[in-house]
């Protein structure tokens, strides 16, 4: 059962929606973090502007699926 702060709030709009996607994606996934620790790296660390990148193609990604 889903934790009741996981689950939308009533009349959260559609970007509220999108980003609480985006934080849940990029936190499961890493996206937006920098590699670190000892062991394999797959890719090279991204650069700050590449992260950043990174992050708002996946917002707008989940914009474009909340809105379907």
């Amino acid at each position: 059962m889903p934790d009741e702060k996981d689950t939308p709030r009533p009349g959260m709009s559609k970007d509220e929606v999108a980003l609480d996607l985006m934080k849940f994606i990029s936190t499961t996934t890493g996206v937006g973090k920098t590699a670190a620790g000892a062991g394999f790296a797959a890719k090279a660390t991204k650069t700050p502007e590449e992260q950043v990148t990174a992050m708002l193609d996946l917002f707008k990604q989940c914009r474009k699926v909340v809105n379907e």
